[in-house]
This record gives structure tokens, C-alpha cells and sequence, in this order.
């Protein structure tokens, strides 16, 4: 895990305390750092981790393709009964995937569209350039 996309998660567990978990994955879906909230149970093991990651930068890829004819993504979302998830592409100026942010959200969370919009999203425009720095690492 690298110190910079650890601590940027860190951050973003910070922002509100309905935020369950928040992790980094390259494009190709390799974490490259996570956090979660003090106390906290994990539903999924470090190994389904992954392999969620993993396809969730796919999905991510599957989504960036449509973005000409459908306009840009900001976030995709899944209400599960346990929680609720979102993945936020990160990617330049031309479509291309950098990383995915991975979220995990409480269950009743109602207002999780206003955190990720008005809170998460604001933070990853200001960490872009060390975002795309990372990924030409």
C-alpha cells in the first residue's frame, strides 16, 4: 500500500461518520490503500476486498466507454441491505481510468448522494495532479 492513497483514504473517512470504508484501486483493480472507520466489523474479508476492487475498475472501464454518448460519470451506486457502495472513477481529461474509489456507505445512510458530492468528490479534484502523478508511477 502506498503512503499517499493511504492517508487520502484516511481523509475521506474523516468527512462523515457514515462512511463505512474508502479504498483505491489502480485501473486494473489492485488496492493501493484503504481505510476504514475505528470500530468498525468488515463485512468482506481482505480477499473479497480484491477481488471486489477488481471488479469494480472493470466495471469502471465499462462505464468510461459510454461516457461520449452519455456524458460524464461521476458515481455509480449499489444499495445493498447491509450498506451502501459507490465507486467514483478517477480518471483525465480524455477518459482515462487512473484509479477507482471504492465507498462504502451505512445502510441508512439517506443522504450519501449529498456526502459524495459535496464532500468526497470536492477532495479528489483537489488531490488530481497527485492522483495522476501516482498513476504514471
Amino acid at each position: 500500500m502506498k503512503k499517499f492513497f493511504e492517508d487520502f483514504c484516511k481523509s475521506v473517512i474523516s468527512l462523515d461518520p457514515k462512511i463505512r470504508f474508502a479504498g483505491i484501486a489502480d485501473g486494473d483493480g489492485k488496492l493501493e490503500g484503504t481505510a476504514e472507520r475505528t470500530g468498525l466489523k468488515p463485512l468482506l474479508s481482505l480477499e473479497e476486498r480484491a477481488q471486489y476492487a477488481i471488479t469494480a475498475s472493470t466495471r469502471q472501464y465499462t462505464r468510461l466507454r459510454w461516457e461520449y454518448l452519455l456524458g460524464k460519470i461521476t458515481y455509480a451506486s449499489s444499495h445493498y441491505t447491509k450498506l451502501i457502495r459507490a465507486t467514483i472513477p478517477i480518471a483525465d481529461e480524455n477518459s482515462r481510468l487512473s484509479h477507482v474509489l471504492l465507498l462504502s456507505f451505512d445502510a441508512d445512510a439517506d443522504n450519501f448522494h449529498e456526502i459524495i458530492t459535496k464532500k468526497v468528490i470536492p477532495l479528489v479534484r483537489k488531490n488530481m495532479a497527485d492522483f495522476l502523478r501516482e498513476a504514471e508511477k
